[in-house]
């Protein structure tokens, strides 16, 4: 059978979201191998390409993008915070974009700061399952802080918990902050009733 249409075949078997590329060789008795693991050893040609890495932000804009919830349901889970927060939260954050970085230097998924990473123990910002982690981790951290208050919550997520802190424990006065919280606050919403409009 010929590699074009084995390709085709598991084209066909595999569902290309999510997947990442196919790599096979055929051994000396003429089987034919394949793995989605990228191969170290040579002899190994790929059957299907790799999705790139980079994923515009703008090519996913739903609201309800599932591509992370199992890492989302995990980490929120572990963490105690609820999983639509944290969603909410990455949508405005990055778009669900896993290689955003901001004119600021946040990073990632969750659009964590390098202190901010460091301090929850996140070792790649650009690996979803370990910057959900630390996103998760952190407002977990916040919500401790300021009680469940969510819009501090979300505000201190923003403009960081001494922002609030200086501001007597209120939102800062500051545009991008207060259009942050509402943002977040309507995804959440959306996330939490997904019949209303």
């Amino acid at each position: 059978m010929c590699t074009k249409v084995l390709a085709a075949l598991l084209i066909c078997l595999f569902p290309l979201c999510g997947m990442c590329g196919i790599y096979g060789y055929v051994d000396n008795q003429g089987v034919y191998h394949f793995t989605n693991i990228k191969p170290t050893r040579k002899g190994y040609q790929v059957v299907v390409a790799d999705r790139p890495k980079m994923v515009s932000a703008k090519s996913i804009s739903n609201v309800n993008n599932d591509r992370y919830d199992s890492l989302i349901f995990q980490h929120a889970f572990n963490h105690g915070v609820d999983p639509s927060l944290v969603k909410a939260v990455m949508k405005a954050e990055s778009n669900f974009n896993p290689q955003a970085v901001s004119q600021k230097g946040a990073q990632g998924l969750m659009q964590l700061m390098p202190d901010t990473a460091r301090l929850m123990s996140v070792q790649d910002p650009f690996d979803p399952d370990d910057n959900i982690r630390g996103g998760a981790k952190y407002l977990s951290l916040l919500d401790q802080t300021f009680q469940g208050n969510l819009e501090l919550i979300l505000a201190a997520y923003n403009a960081g918990p001494n922002r609030v802190r200086e501001h007597k424990m209120n939102v800062p006065p500051i545009e991008e902050t207060r259009n942050y919280v509402r943002r977040v606050k309507d995804y959440y919403n959306k996330l939490k009733n997904p019949n209303e409009r």
